[in-house]
């Protein structure tokens, strides 16, 4: 079993339990599968990292857990469930009488981290807002391209002037809309906005059900 952290500062506890669930932290009552949790911890490295407080609920009450079995579940979730695997940290919060596991998921270095799902298929996800959501194709390559550093040459065609422009005046547009915009096939249009992206030039969006972009 890792090393697990006994800690003491509960005012600290307290506080993170208090800002609620977000982009970098989620609250577990228990862990019942070790294939969901994988999700949640992968989202994290593939975002900006996250903290789990297990033995709390969605509404921020104290129900406390046996931590062994807790340690147990989320080891495996990260080892087997995740790869490549991921190195997580363990906090142990006594209070109330109660249990509160606090597992701190870094960012990873070398991301994309997939998720295996109940079928054997691996898949990536990541954070937006309080959720844990499949990663587009395109999200996947923008994260591959910021793992190996690669040199992103722009250049500015007439087909990137025209989503430039198109989003200057529109302010949003799909991958669909940008295919049918300048006419080229499906892979070339993504292939431009994951090196548009990767130069920080437009953003992308995963909010709503459908993915967009917008002028960073």
């Amino acid at each position: 079993m890792k090393t697990v952290h006994h800690q003491n500062n509960n005012r600290q506890l307290m506080m993170w339990i208090q800002e609620g669930e977000g982009i970098q932290q989620d609250f577990k009552k228990t862990i019942s599968s070790q294939i969901k949790i994988a999700k949640t911890i992968v989202s994290f490295a593939n975002t900006r990292g996250g903290r789990l407080i297990i033995g709390v609920n969605d509404q921020g009450k104290i129900t406390g857990i046996k931590s062994e079995e807790e340690i147990y579940m989320i080891e495996g979730a990260a080892e087997f469930y995740s790869k490549p695997d991921i190195s997580v940290e363990f906090h142990l919060f006594e209070i109330q009488n109660k249990s509160v596991l606090v597992v701190e998921v870094p960012e990873s270095n070398c991301k994309p981290h997939y998720a295996k799902d109940e079928e054997g298929k691996w898949w990536v996800y990541i954070r937006v807002n309080d959720q844990s959501v499949l990663a587009s194709k395109i999200v996947v390559d923008v994260l591959k391209k910021e793992t190996n550093q690669e040199d992103i040459l722009i250049e500015y065609s007439s087909k990137e002037k025209a989503l430039l422009q198109y989003l200057e005046k529109n302010q949003r547009i799909t991958l669909n809309e940008f295919t049918k915009l300048v006419n080229i096939s499906r892979r070339r249009a993504s292939r431009i906005i994951v090196n548009l992206i990767c130069s920080g030039i437009i953003r992308s969006h995963n909010t709503e059900q459908v993915e967009f972009y917008t002028l960073a």
